[in-house]
């Protein structure tokens, strides 16, 4: 095993392990409690009174920080696999889910960055969490030598990177939605932002996500017309991942001309959400095909 090649792993693992600290800390950001035990003046003295307040915001920066350091970890990672390999860090199942993990953490990086919401890491965090840890637990991290359809193919670079970006978009949006759910129209808990704010995250992240997801679809039908003489033949993957485009797509048509909100858009998102990972880990593993590659 080469240096650089070693040197990815070890990297990947220290992203993973910031992952997991960040994804400890957020859920306890925005629903830990600790009891505070203070001195009250009344008629007949002074009483204890225990009560239950938020951890300090420290616990919140400090999951920020660590989310940080877990994309520093792969952004790195991903660079040193790309020098390792010579060619793009999402080639084999190993580097296609830690590639899902990484972007699924710079989505939700920015977004807490723009729209100062903290709690979605909540969920966002865990996600990639689980998705990295897939990654050491089912794929060897060796270098292995490409199949040929899959070497030296810029195109096809930049057809699985717009698939991957999507899908790490979508992953926030996904988050957004189980929030909401949790939230309810009926605002359930006040350390959560409202149900209007959910939604609206939740909109925001599709509307990354969709686009990039259909150029990736568009770019992959092009790239197989060159690779196998049709730009569409109905193989698995790509049919997953045009029906969860035209999910999202039924989405989009709900909410902005059909004044979809609340469950009804919510039900689309999170069908639409599974489908991605019923995409990545059904169709990859279980269903032979022209990606059958992909599980390799």
């Amino acid at each position: 095993m080469g240096t650089l090649e070693s040197l990815s792993i070890t990297l990947s693992w220290c992203g993973l392990i910031a992952t997991g600290v960040s994804a400890a800390l957020y859920p306890l950001a925005a629903f830990g409690r600790r009891v505070v035990v203070r001195q009250a003046a009344t008629n007949v003295g002074t009483v204890t009174v225990t009560e239950k307040q938020p951890l300090p915001p420290i616990v919140g920066r400090l999951a920020t920080w660590a989310a940080w350091v877990a994309l520093a970890f792969m952004i790195v990672y991903m660079g040193v696999r790309t020098a390792a390999t010579g060619h793009p860090p999402y080639s084999d199942m190993f580097e296609y889910l830690n590639a899902f993990g990484a972007l699924t953490i710079a989505m939700y990086v920015l977004f807490e960055r723009k729209y100062r919401q903290r709690v979605l890491g909540a969920v966002a965090m865990p996600a990639a969490l689980v998705i990295l840890i897939l990654a050491h637990a089912l794929f060897s991290p060796k270098v292995e030598a490409l199949v040929p359809a899959l070497q030296a193919n810029r195109l096809l670079a930049l057809h699985v990177a717009c698939m991957v970006i999507s899908y790490g978009a979508l992953t926030v949006a996904g988050a957004a939605t189980i929030l909401y759910l949790v939230q309810t129209d009926r605002n359930r808990f006040e350390r959560l932002p409202s149900a209007r704010a959910l939604e609206t995250l939740t909109y925001r992240a599709v509307l990354v996500g969709f686009p990039l997801l259909g150029l990736g679809i568009a770019l992959g039908a092009y790239w197989a017309n060159r690779a196998w003489g049709r730009y569409w033949g109905w193989d698995p993957k790509e049919t997953t991942a045009l029906v969860t485009w035209l999910v999202f797509a039924g989405y989009l048509h709900a909410r902005s001309l059909a004044g979809w909100r609340g469950m009804r858009a919510a039900a689309i998102v999170l069908l639409g959400f599974a489908l991605i990972f019923f995409n990545i880990f059904v169709v990859n593993f279980w269903i032979a095909g022209l990606h059958s590659y992909m599980g390799s």
